[in-house]
């Protein structure tokens, strides 16, 4: 009694908490697209790398854990009766395709799009055309969703990974942030072209690596407490269920055997 009630939360109280991570990601979206950070991104290169974070990292977290499908009507949450609608077949299909390979491909489209935001050119356009920003959060927020949903519950939606696999999911995309921020403060020349800066001001080398330190920030706090919980959540409880039957279950599809009720192996028992 006393797990059960650790892992259930109350309706209510649950509901509410996804709704103030929806508050705070229409803050970090209007934040990310309005003064001071706006101005200070197309001048600064810290200020640039701050925008970059909260679109590619803390944006698509908050919405992934937010969970916003029932209030945008595309699941039939409050009507089980009525037939799925985008999310809930989404979400079923994702049960039946519970494989690795399905998992590291989100991630990686998000990453090979991250990246490609990330790179001088992109970086610059941004910096000298602000409408871009809005584009930019887009694609992030799309491409992020496909990370974040591999990693969090998100319901109806969710991982197709048990905890131990997202604990090395979550810190292989964390170290995939840091690479990237290694490698533009470790850089041996301004990295990005597009910013200039004046003598007394705030030199290259310092903007460059206050840039790298607040993508490392930010990427670690996104994802450093998602690996522990995960971690400790799978000391705690057993290897996933589900994972164990759909393996089952295709084991005797393949020898050509019926699936017995709960997911057992062995021919049915004479009537």
């Amino acid at each position: 009694m006393t797990s059960g009630a650790a892992v259930v939360r109350p309706p209510e109280q649950y509901g509410r908490w996804r709704i103030w991570c929806l508050v705070a990601a229409a803050a970090v979206a209007v934040l990310t697209l309005v003064p001071p950070l706006s101005s200070t991104a197309a001048h600064w290169e810290y200020g640039a790398a701050l925008q970059f974070s909260l679109l590619a990292i803390a944006l698509p977290a908050l919405v992934a854990v937010g969970a916003p499908w029932h209030l945008l009507r595309l699941t039939r949450h409050g009507s089980p009766d009525g037939p799925p609608r985008i999310v809930d077949r989404l979400a079923e299909r994702r049960r039946r395709h519970r494989e690795l390979p399905w998992s590291l491909a989100f991630i990686a489209a998000d990453l090979c799009v991250v990246v490609a935001w990330r790179a001088p050119g992109a970086v610059a356009s941004v910096a000298h055309h602000g409408w871009m920003v809005p584009l930019e959060g887009a694609c992030l927020l799309l491409f992020g969703l496909g990370l974040w949903l591999e990693l969090v519950e998100s319901p109806p939606l969710a991982p197709r990974s048990g905890y131990l696999r997202r604990a090395v999911l979550s810190a292989f995309a964390m170290w995939a942030f840091w690479i990237l921020a290694y490698v533009v403060g470790l850089s041996n020349h301004d990295f990005f072209r597009n910013f200039h800066h004046v003598a007394g001001g705030l030199s290259a080398a310092a903007d460059q690596q206050i840039a790298s330190a607040v993508v490392w920030f930010v990427a670690a706090l996104a994802f450093v407490p998602l690996i522990f919980w995960n971690a400790l959540m799978w000391l705690k409880t057993d290897d996933d269920p589900d994972t164990e039957l759909l393996a089952l279950a295709r084991a005797e599809r393949r020898r050509g055997m019926p699936p017995a009720a709960g997911g057992r192996g062995g021919p049915a028992p004479a009537p």
